[in-house]
């Protein structure tokens, strides 16, 4: 099941997405969860955390799942 991430900006960075799903519990972590899990973006590897994530854009974390962002 996919779940959904609402953000109310027109964009998100990659990291603070991370924190956002609550995946990570600090921004700081970012770095490290990129280098040590593998991050799909749009079905494309990506380990920046400065990415640039926006509406409908779908990120799968293995381990945690399937996520979509969702622009309020």
């Amino acid at each position: 099941m996919m779940k959904e991430i609402e953000i109310s900006t027109e964009i998100i960075t990659l990291g603070q997405f991370l924190k956002l799903a609550d995946v990570i519990q600090s921004g700081g972590m970012a770095k490290w969860f990129l280098q040590e899990y593998e991050v799909k973006v749009n079905g494309e590897p990506d380990d920046r955390r400065g990415r640039k994530l926006r509406d409908q854009d779908i990120v799968e974390i293995d381990g945690f799942g399937s996520f979509v962002i969702i622009s309020s």
